[in-house]
């Protein structure tokens, strides 16, 4: 029996890189549909978030980021540009938010295509893995759809046809994701039950193979 969840994942997460590659494994080896759900990074559904923050959270988030993409094998540096327009003084946050939006929007296009996991996965490594400055330059976005499987130059040409439909979508993820008991990517949801963190992978595979995972055939 085919185990279906759902994966909350946002392209400016850290944490959202660092379980792909587990999660395309996982889902090649093993009889799942695993359905990928794009939302807007925290800073754009709660900008206020920033201004709460105590003074030790980001120097804790740097180190920490870093110290577990040492700990799973994978490079790792934070995107240039980041896809977040961001005072890195002050942490306001910009109004408008192109790189991420138009970003966010090829995940859902994708997804819509069947290709959610393969693409995150191919533009997070675009994103963290420190390989590429510019990664919103030249060719390298129309490389990693490529890689993907997909056709940069026909999703871009779909969402610019109709790009508030995309931010709707978004919005849906969302409010699925509250409903489900959370609101931090990534955040694997199966039967209602959400695992909130890369971190919380090994118990999220404990509980599908209490449910009857098997192997593919």
């Amino acid at each position: 029996m085919t185990l279906q969840f759902k994966i909350y994942w946002s392209f400016r997460s850290p944490y959202s890189y660092l379980a792909t590659a587990r999660l395309v494994a996982f889902a090649a080896e093993y009889d799942v549909d695993a359905q990928l759900r794009i939302v807007r990074p925290l800073a754009m559904r709660e900008p206020a978030y920033f201004e709460r923050m105590g003074p030790l959270h980001r120097p804790y988030f740097f180190m920490d980021t870093k110290r577990q993409a040492d700990y799973l094998g994978l490079p790792f540096r934070r995107p240039v540009p980041d896809p977040i327009q961001q005072d890195p003084v002050t942490l306001k946050i910009a109004k408008d938010q192109p790189y991420i939006r138009n970003i966010s929007h090829l995940g859902v296009e994708a997804c819509r295509l069947g290709h959610g996991l393969a693409y995150a996965d191919s533009v997070s490594r675009l994103l963290w893995d420190g390989s590429v400055d510019g990664w919103d330059q030249g060719e390298h976005m129309a490389k990693a759809a490529e890689r993907a499987g997909l056709d940069h130059a026909a999703m871009q040409a779909r969402i610019d046809s109709d790009p508030d439909w995309y931010d709707s979508q978004m919005l849906a993820n969302e409010a699925e994701l509250t409903e489900a008991g959370h609101w931090g990517v990534p955040c694997y949801v199966y039967e209602g039950e959400p695992f909130f963190g890369q971190d919380r992978f090994d118990t999220f595979i404990w509980r599908l193979r209490q449910n009857g995972l098997q192997k593919r055939a």
